[in-house]
């Protein structure tokens, strides 16, 4: 992950003017206008684009459970935004013009993100909102975050439809080996990865780099250091464009954090602190300030605990944390060092952390609003920070260890002054109550895991 150029959000979208000018050329017909759920998936409706031009003013209106679903779509009760109780009434969704960009493998279609607001104001508990008030939080110390995003996912053989009405049994790897680093690939994977690679570029989001990594089918992605929240907004769009991609070629991409015994997939955040041009992190800058790089390190090992729902949402997300896979088990730091779980990496002016603790199946947003409240705890409490790890993190057994699975990290989150304090009372209720209820679900369904051990043996 390189920071050396950090883009300017207008160099990545189109303007709203240039907008104009393509409906009027008859090259835009259709806009998405998209809300990134409780998961980081994209969200909402296609419009006719003259309807949406129309609708600016007055706003685009959804259902409010698109905020208050598990996985499948399906109405959860308990949350306080809306539920059978409130009849589940509408949401009106605000279109973000800045984020306006094409859909190359779309034709005549861009895509816009959106934030629901009620009476006026940002709902609280959107993703978006909930990183957007962690990043001012931090600006109102002085502060900007610049992210990177790194993602790893696996490639399945395929048709999508079919697979889930097969339970997902049966899966083949694009890949048949290991081929971390590699560059001969097999024809199919180059393909795909030639078109993701197209599609990204042409809609405003060129990737950084991208490999084949050390799980069969498995790869990774990085992307461009940038301003946080349009590092986030690309990645939705990215993951949206690699499903629609990968269905055209009878593939299927997978963002679980353990979609197999054995194997692990993050979300690593890249990620620094700048003062208008300059890197706060830089051992070569002298403004006399405090040790930004040892309070944000210090912030993020005591911080993160607390919210290690918003990074590992799902039971699954907890059987990638095993010992000497790549994936932490405890909260420790080390430079260049990637068995800790905070990594500090890069040189001179590009220096910045490496936030290893996030799954591939977090949301974006949500592990990006984590680890900034954390950065925010450092910054202001300024807590010990613990001696690094030189060597094998795993064998750090002084360092606190990630919690063994959801429900030992929901109660954490949600009794949490911490997490209270950043995020307030009604976010933090919102998403143990998700948490709850995947924990709830898989309590409830016996496993092949379960007859195999247990059927002619117990």
């Amino acid at each position: 992950m390189n920071n050396d150029h950090l883009p300017d959000h207008d160099e990545l979208v189109p303007t709203f003017d240039a907008l104009r000018e393509a409906v009027e050329r008859g090259e835009v017909t259709t806009v998405m206008i998209a809300v990134p759920d409780m998961a980081g998936r994209l969200k909402g409706k296609r419009l006719d684009v003259r309807v949406f031009l129309d609708r600016l003013a007055s706003g685009v209106e959804m259902c409010a459970y698109i905020l208050a679903t598990d996985t499948g779509m399906n109405p959860v009760d308990g949350f306080d935004l809306t539920g059978w109780h409130k009849g589940y009434g509408d949401l009106r969704v605000r279109p973000d013009l800045h984020t306006i960009r094409h859909l190359p493998h779309e034709p005549g279609t861009v895509l816009v993100h959106a934030d629901p607001v009620r009476d006026g104001a940002f709902v609280d508990v959107a993703p978006r909102q909930i990183l957007r008030a962690q990043l001012a939080r931090l600006q109102a110390l002085g502060v900007e975050v610049k992210a990177g995003l790194e993602s790893e996912f696996l490639l399945y053989e395929g048709d999508p439809t079919r697979a889930f009405l097969n339970s997902y049994q049966g899966l083949r790897s694009l890949s048949p080996r290991n081929l971390d680093y590699a560059l001969d690939h097999p024809p199919a994977l180059t393909d795909f990865l030639r078109h993701l690679e197209d599609v990204l570029r042409d809609a405003g989001l060129p990737a950084e780099s991208v490999k084949t990594e050390g799980a069969p089918g498995q790869v990774e992605i990085a992307f461009p250091y940038g301003q946080a929240m349009t590092a986030c907004d690309s990645y939705t769009v990215y993951q949206h464009a690699a499903r629609a991609l990968a269905a055209r070629r009878g593939l299927m991409p997978t963002w679980m954090a353990a979609p197999e015994t054995g194997v692990g997939s993050g979300l690593h955040i890249h990620v620094s602190l700048w003062d208008d041009e300059r890197n706060l992190f830089d051992p070569g800058i002298d403004l006399k300030r405090p040790d930004f790089l040892g309070q944000t390190v210090a912030g993020l090992v005591t911080g993160l605990p607390h919210t290690m729902p918003l990074c590992a949402p799902y039971p699954n997300s907890y059987k990638r944390f095993t010992p000497h896979s790549f994936a932490p088990t405890r909260f420790t730091w080390g430079t260049d060092n990637r068995t800790a779980a905070i990594r500090i990496t890069g040189h001179g002016e590009g220096r910045h952390l490496e936030v290893r603790v996030p799954g591939a199946d977090a949301n974006p947003y949500l592990a990006l609003a984590a680890v900034c409240a954390a950065i925010h705890h450092g910054l202001t409490t300024r807590p010990d920070l613990p001696d690094g790890c030189e060597g094998d993190a795993y064998e750090d057994v002084d360092a606190q260890p990630l919690p063994r699975d959801l429900l030992d990290a929901v109660v954490a989150f949600d009794g949490s002054d911490f997490a209270e304090q950043a995020f307030g009372g009604s976010v933090v209720r919102h998403y143990a109550r998700a948490a709850y209820h995947e924990i709830d679900h898989h309590l409830g369904h016996v496993t092949d895991v379960e007859r195999l051990r247990g059927f002619d043996r117990v």
